[in-house]
């Protein structure tokens, strides 16, 4: 089965065409979709399209590049909506020390903990955002333990990788393998154990060699999947079938 375990369909840039996409999507073979929340404006645009949809599952966060607009309640918005019980993890939550140069640390700190404690509270997976900020996302994750998740377009070091492993985590590949010049991140969805590697596409984000300058769709995620099989040397239902599982492992059994 073929999970997207990562896209903002709620996107505007997908307000004229979305069900025109989806069944693009549905057409290539995906099954599952993982809708994350990024703030709080739009927790309401994710459950209503999981509401809408038998494939589409959601989560609820608030993003680290959002932290800076969000108000004072926002934590207690997010616990209220999480205490619904219909998110499948928290997220889309973590670091990012890339843009601006990570100039507000210890505010994106500070929502990361308080939302990590909030999954540690619901016992839910959380899907991270860990651009340039990977020993940080992981030295939280030491001091506030919860049930795993996903370390979402992941492109850390083999070491990191393996702390993220031990720690419950899968780690998201998408359409960074479609570029021959991401040796480090084609090099570890090479050899990294299958049972940690999921599939996303971060649509509109992050499009594919071949998409440059275009939108992300989610039907280029049977495109990453024949790429993990060719990097892999394996047949592409196997990588479909086992990123499937990964998927529904880490969400525990809630696609």
């Amino acid at each position: 089965m073929l999970v997207d375990t990562h896209i903002h369909l709620d996107a505007d840039e997908f307000e004229h065409d979305r069900e025109a996409v989806l069944a693009s999507a549905r057409s290539a073979g995906i099954a599952r979709f993982v809708v994350p929340g990024v703030e709080v404006a739009n927790f309401d645009r994710v459950a209503a399209l999981a509401a809408a949809h038998s494939d589409i599952r959601h989560a609820y966060g608030i993003h680290p590049l959002y932290v800076d607009a969000a108000g004072p309640d926002d934590l207690a918005i997010l616990e209220d909506h999480l205490s619904n019980g219909d998110a499948i993890a928290v997220g889309e939550i973590g670091l990012d020390f890339f843009v601006d140069g990570g100039r507000n640390r210890d505010r994106q700190e500070q929502f990361y903990v308080a939302q990590l404690k909030l999954a540690r509270r619901f016992d839910l997976p959380v899907i991270l955002h860990v651009r340039r900020a990977v020993d940080a996302i992981l030295k939280h994750l030491r001091r506030v333990r919860v049930r795993g998740g996903i370390a979402h377009a992941f492109n850390g070091s083999r070491q990191q990788a393996d702390v993220f492993i031990a720690m419950g985590f899968k780690l998201g590949f998408g359409g960074a393998m479609s570029f021959d010049g991401s040796r480090r991140i084609r090099a570890l969805a090479a050899t990294l154990p299958l049972d940690a590697v999921v599939l996303e596409t971060d649509a509109p984000d992050m499009p594919p060699a071949w998409a440059q300058g275009r939108r992300n769709e989610p039907c280029n995620l049977s495109h990453y999947a024949r790429i993990l099989a060719d990097l892999r040397g394996i047949s592409v239902d196997e990588a479909s079938a086992a990123t499937g599982r990964n998927a529904i492992s880490v969400f525990a059994g809630k696609l």
